[in-house]
């Protein structure tokens, strides 16, 4: 399978009374293809929709200076330490889709990314997604401490980080 292209759009701004919690989320287009249906049931495989979570948090980093090639040059990267996924509605081939990712909330070390996946027909939310990533230094393979200047970059939403479950320790 191939994952759709995900388009940045900074035009694109969240529905009025949208769940969307960020004043100013980045904004993607996608048009998924036949080349994400599941082989077992007419609709875009649940895979998909974790590509398109990550590669939308690579180039929200990237349309903020902060780009993988850069990471991995100083040494860190960016792991999911955990995704938490509610799929809420299936998705077609060919449906036009609005793609909203966020920071909502970041510690010393980790951070919380919102996305949010909407059908652009109806508005519909087809899929929520909240993913604690975790900077690591390569050498070491530990945490590494988030700079001040990529904190700032990514505005946001709260300073202590948080998870909609318990079971992620708060790695301040």
């Amino acid at each position: 399978m191939s994952s759709a292209p995900l388009i940045p759009d900074a035009t694109l701004r969240p529905p009025t009374g949208s769940s969307i919690a960020h004043p100013r989320p980045f904004g993607l287009r996608l048009v998924p293809s036949a080349d994400g249906v599941s082989r077992e049931v007419a609709h875009i495989n649940n895979v998909e929709y974790v590509r398109w979570i990550d590669r939308a948090a690579e180039l929200h980093a990237d349309s903020l200076g902060h780009t993988r090639e850069l990471l991995l040059a100083s040494g860190r990267m960016w792991f999911v330490a955990r995704h938490e996924v509610d799929y809420r509605a299936e998705v077609f081939p060919g449906d036009e889709l609005h793609v909203f990712t966020w920071i909502r909330s970041v510690s010393r070390v980790t951070s919380w990314r919102d996305t949010t996946i909407l059908r652009a027909r109806d508005g519909a939310v087809v899929c929520s997604a909240s993913t604690c990533w975790a900077l690591v230094d390569l050498a070491t393979r530990k945490p590494a401490r988030i700079p001040a200047e990529m904190l700032l970059a990514f505005e946001p939403l709260e300073a202590g980080c948080t998870s909609r479950s318990s079971s992620i320790p708060n790695a301040s």
